[in-house]
Order: structure tokens, then sequence, then C-alpha cells
């Protein structure tokens, strides 16, 4: 009876590496999404609305500087694990030159960060709560997801990221009681993620036999001077993807904020699905680029359109959903809010579409060509953003947020097709002798 299970085309499909490597990521975006929606009334409740508006400000101050200890080794490195997956001496280098390189940027960021608050006497209002918030730029730097991604073994780091947030919001019910615990929050956040993952690094070193060094210095070099491309690309898209609200801020009221803020982050959670799957078949996919390139480009295409034809129905449910999910987060009806969501929507559909040729950028290892595409892109949104918002208030910002999208889709596919043809001739031409 299991074997007849088994070979149902849908129990095939969830035992493929790529499809279990979106569900774990699936369930690691889901497991930290559903504890800060626990959180936040506990920690509004206990700290008051004001401390709690500072512990965001700093954690927002921390997640800058974590893309900068990233340097974009979340997409590298599960390139470089994927087509080393059986060297047990190459993993060896790669682990540790990536989190000695990390753990390097860490400690600048941290330093950095120190003499701002002792030095200039930057961020005055949550200076406290700061400092104590300097253990997350660790907890990125010692963060071993890429690793297990690259591997295609996701199961044990997404059960731990559950059991960190556990130990996270453990943390705040026993242990934030009034606004004078407010420094601990991020404190406790840092914390529990250090600590699952040097267990994580720990079990990679028994469990795969890979050991785990300081690399020399001219290897962390090396290694961030190859990544620099990848790093500031990941930068200006951190600030297209999440700079509208600041855009806006100098040309609306708080509550207009507030309205967008809204629908802008039920788009930015929708916006995950297309990024998480993109990860998922990440390794799959440059293993068979180095190896079966038609093999790559079949494989690549029936991805592309199952992600389009998910997307596609996500914008629909949402946009007709769009009252009662505005009203289920707010509240009350904000018929301004449902407007914004219903445009925001296509963001990700968007996104999708782009998708594809920014896995082929990667698996091409053409950084030079992604950075790029990314700074247009910055400049295109911020340029529309501005303009529009200028024109025709926040529907004006929303629909220069979509906009933006399709333009880096078309100039990404140009970019490509300039650069690189056989790409698009392999990617988007059609299959000739059941290629």
């Amino acid at each position: 009876m299991i074997e007849k299970l088994i070979s149902v085309p849908f129990f095939q499909l969830i035992r493929h590496k790529s499809v279990q490597n979106f569900i774990f990521l699936l369930i690691i975006q889901s497991s930290n999404i559903l504890i800060s929606l626990i959180v936040m009334p506990l920690l509004i409740q206990s700290i008051g609305v004001d401390q709690f508006g500072l512990v965001s400000l700093a954690l927002s101050v921390i997640l800058i500087a974590n893309v900068f200890i990233g340097f974009g080794y979340n997409l590298s490195g599960p390139r470089e694990v994927a087509l080393n997956q059986k060297d047990k001496n190459s993993l060896s280098e790669i682990l540790s030159t990536v989190i000695s390189s990390k753990l390097v940027l860490a400690v600048l960021a941290a330093v950095s960060l120190l003499v701002a608050v002792k030095g200039f006497g930057l961020f005055p209002e949550y200076q406290v709560i700061l400092l104590y918030s300097l253990l997350m730029l660790f907890s990125e730097a010692t963060l071993p997801v890429w690793f297990f991604q690259g591997m295609e073994k996701m199961k044990l780091v997404s059960a731990a990221n559950v059991f960190s947030k556990l130990l996270y919001l453990t943390g705040i019910v026993l242990f934030i009681q009034g606004p004078d615990d407010a420094k601990w929050v991020n404190f406790f956040f840092g914390g529990s993620a250090v600590l699952i993952n040097l267990l994580l690094l720990a079990y990679v070193h028994f469990q795969f036999r890979i050991a785990l060094v300081f690399s020399n210095w001219r290897s962390i070099i090396s290694s961030l001077k190859d990544n620099i491309y990848l790093f500031l690309s990941a930068f200006a898209n951190h600030i297209a993807v999440n700079g509208g609200i600041v855009v806006l801020s100098f040309f609306a009221s708080a509550e207009m904020l507030g309205m967008y803020s809204l629908a802008e982050r039920v788009s930015l959670v929708l916006r995950i699905v297309p990024a998480l799957i993109a990860q998922a078949i990440y390794p799959n996919a440059a293993k068979l680029y180095e190896s079966d390139i038609q093999g790559f480009y079949r494989f690549m295409k029936k991805v592309y359109a199952s992600t389009l034809i998910l997307c596609g129905l996500m914008v629909g449910i949402i946009s007709l959903l769009a009252p009662f999910i505005i009203r289920l987060l707010a509240k009350e009806p904000l018929p301004e809010s449902v407007l914004y969501l219903r445009i925001l929507v296509f963001v990700p559909m968007i996104a999708s579409l782009n998708a594809g040729n920014t896995v082929l950028l990667l698996i091409a290892d053409k950084k030079y060509l992604l950075f790029n595409a990314s700074w247009i892109m910055l400049l295109a949104m911020l340029v529309s953003a501005v303009t529009a918002t200028t024109l025709f208030g926040t529907v004006g910002l929303c629909t220069a947020m979509v906009m933006s999208e399709l333009f880096v889709f078309l100039l990404t596919f140009w970019i490509i097709l300039k650069k690189c043809p056989e790409l698009i001739r392999g990617f988007y031409g059609k299959s000739r002798n059941g290629q």
C-alpha cells in the first residue's frame, strides 16, 4: 500500500529535493511570521507602545547592518556548496571562509555602531536597546541556513529555527515584565539564535565530518572581493523593495503611512513566495547547469511555469479577499488600504516573472550583470516613486512600485539578451527534440 502511494505523482513530487527545500524554507518563514504576530501584543502589553516602537527602531538598524554582514553569501554560498556536495575538503574550506568572513563583518558592524552610539551620540532615544541588540549581528554571522540549503538537507535547520523562535518566545514571557526590560527583547532574539546556530555548526562538524576553522586573512579578503557585486545588489534590492514607505513619509500624514504600511506588509509577505521557490531550486539548478544544460533548461521552465500559475492564483485570491484581510488586520474597514493592497498585490506577481532571470544570472555566475540591474532598478524606483507620489499621492506610489518591478523585469531580460543570449534562447525558447 505504501509503495503504491509513493508511486503516485504527487508523492513523487514532494519527495523531490527542490520541493522539500521549498517546504522547509516556507516553514522557516512561516514560523518567523507567526512568532512575530504572537510576540507583538505581548510586548505592547508588557513594555508599552513607546518602548515597543524603540525596540522596533533598534531592530531596523540591526536588519540594515545584517544586509552588510550577509554580504551576498546567502546567494553565492548555496551554489558553491551544491557544486561540492561530495568533496569534504572543499566544503570545509567554503564553510570556514564564509563563517569567518561574516564574523569579521559582524565585528566591524558592531564596532561601527558602538562608535556611533558612544562616540557621536547617535540614536539618543534607544542607545541602550541598540547596544543590547548587537548580539543579533553575530546570530546573522553564524547562521548556517545557506549551507544546509546547498546540501539540500533543510529538515533539521527548519526545526532548529522553530525551536530558536520558541526559546525567544519563552524568554519574552518569563523575563519581559515592564518598560525597563525593553533592552532585553532583541538580546533574547539574538541570544537564542546564536545558541541554536552554534549547535547546528557543531552538528555539521560531527555529522558531515567537516572541519570548521578560522580562515586566513587572504582567503577572507579574496572571498569578500568575489562577493562585492552580490552584496551591492542585495543592498540596492533591500532599499528598492522597502523604500516606498520612506518616500511616502515625506509627503503623507502618519495616518496615511499606517494605511499604506498595512497593505505593503501583505504584499511583502506574498513576495516571499517566488523568492522561496528561487532559493529552493537554486542548488539543484546549479548542479544541472554544470552537468546537463538541457536538463537545466527543462527544469527551469517547469518551475517557472508553476511559479507563475501559483502567484497568479495568489493575486486573484488576495484581490478578492482584500476587504476581509484589511478588516482582519486593522480591526476596522479601511477602504484606502484595500485599494492600495489591490494595486500592490501585483508586485509579487511581477517579481515572480523576474525570478527566472535572477536565477539565470546567479547560476551562470554573472554577478556584475545582477549588480547593474539592481542599481538601475533602485534609481528607477526612487525617481518614479517620488514623481508619482508628488503628482498622485499614495495611489501614485503604489502604481510606481508595480511599474518599477515591471521595468526591472524588462531591463534584466534585455541585459541577459545582450550579454548572454544563449541563456535567453535556452530558457525562453521553444524546446526541440524533447529538450
